[in-house]
């Protein structure tokens, strides 16, 4: 039984629909969870398992319950008489639910959570933090530079001095989920669009030379002993395709094989480099960790402390090629984010 758990979902992030489908998914392996929906609003609502699971169209169309807010704010939800003593299950993807801002907020709370603490959190939520620590532990990173907010006209000229000393970049926020905002620039006709999509959401973006190879991602499970690397799994794209939103929820142009067909040399170099990611960012519970295979070996791309937990995502799908039990994973993890609570934030 979970009746302490609460399974928090949705949030205001790009990403909130994959926390919604996560949350379908999960809810129906912790049935006696609470659940409490974060509306992009700030409001916290009680939800019902019925009408979560009866949502459709996850990936395209925003989840919107029917009941009005328990809560004003999520601080709210949480200083209140219903969230003592609980577990919290953190289903939230990109923004203040991955950032740090949410974990931040349980630690003062002294309450349980599962993933990564805030302040790891936080670090690996900005990409060149992320490269920047693991490159200090012997981890390859790609060539990269960070691209501040500017107006068109300017942010064209920064675009032009990328391409002048490279044939091809991938620019992606510095500190957002990649499924959204991603351009693949490789081409002097692409930099007016490109300057304009930038310009636009005002992000700071970090530029990545592009590397040629396969895309592949691990699972990285704390499971009380220490960090173990899941089997690696490849993203395989159609010409032309990219791993952005479309391709990584509604399977435009992408494949994604689970487990890697890789030489046992290959599978345990992109493993090593997983877990020392994991390591050198701090985090904890279980995160995921994308890189390009090249022929000199994996490189770094980033690192995710709350990766999806949707029925296709690559945590689920690790698991199962592990021949481990996504319930059991659940039940693992929010027994170590009682434990974290029970010490105290480090």
């Amino acid at each position: 039984m979970n009746d302490d758990v609460v399974l928090l979902f949705g949030g205001n992030s790009s990403e909130r629909r994959v926390s919604v489908a996560s949350a379908q998914n999960v809810s129906r392996l912790l049935s006696s969870a609470a659940l409490w929906f974060w509306s992009p609003s700030g409001a916290v609502h009680r939800a019902a398992a019925e009408e979560l699971l009866a949502h459709g169209d996850t990936f395209t169309r925003d989840f919107a319950p029917k009941a009005g807010a328990a809560f004003p704010t999520l601080a709210d939800a949480l200083e209140s008489a219903d969230a003592r003593g609980r577990a919290f299950l953190l289903a939230l993807h990109g923004g203040d639910g991955e950032n740090g801002t949410v974990q931040r907020a349980l630690e003062a709370r002294h309450l349980a959570f599962t993933g990564s603490g805030s302040a790891a959190s936080a670090r690996a939520f900005d990409k060149a933090q992320t490269k920047a620590l693991a490159a200090a532990k012997g981890v390859a990173v790609a060539d990269a530079r960070v691209l501040t907010p500017k107006d068109a006209k300017a942010t064209a000229a920064a675009l032009d001095e990328l391409l002048a000393s490279h044939p091809r970049w991938v620019l992606k926020p510095l500190a957002d989920g990649s499924s959204h905002g991603l351009v693949h620039l490789k081409a002097q006709a692409q930099v007016p669009e490109a300057a304009q999509v930038l310009a636009g959401l005002g992000l700071t973006y970090l530029a990545e030379v592009f590397i040629e190879g396969r895309e592949l991602t691990v699972g990285v499970v704390d499971e009380g002993s220490g960090p173990l690397a899941l089997p690696v799994s490849e993203v395989r794209f159609a010409p032309d395709a990219a791993f952005d939103y479309a391709g990584k929820y509604l399977g435009r142009g992408t494949e994604e094989i689970t487990p890697a067909q890789l030489s046992d040399a290959e599978r345990e170099a992109a493993q090593r480099l997983a877990v020392a990611t994991h390591q050198a960012v701090g985090c904890e519970g279980y995160s995921r960790t994308d890189m390009i295979l090249t022929a000199q070996g994996p490189v770094l791309l980033e690192i995710n402390t709350l990766p999806g937990l949707t029925k296709a995502s690559f945590i689920p799908q690790q698991l199962a090629a592990a021949g481990k039990d996504l319930k059991a994973f659940l039940e693992a993890q929010l027994e170590l984010g009682r434990k974290r609570a029970a010490r105290g934030p480090r």
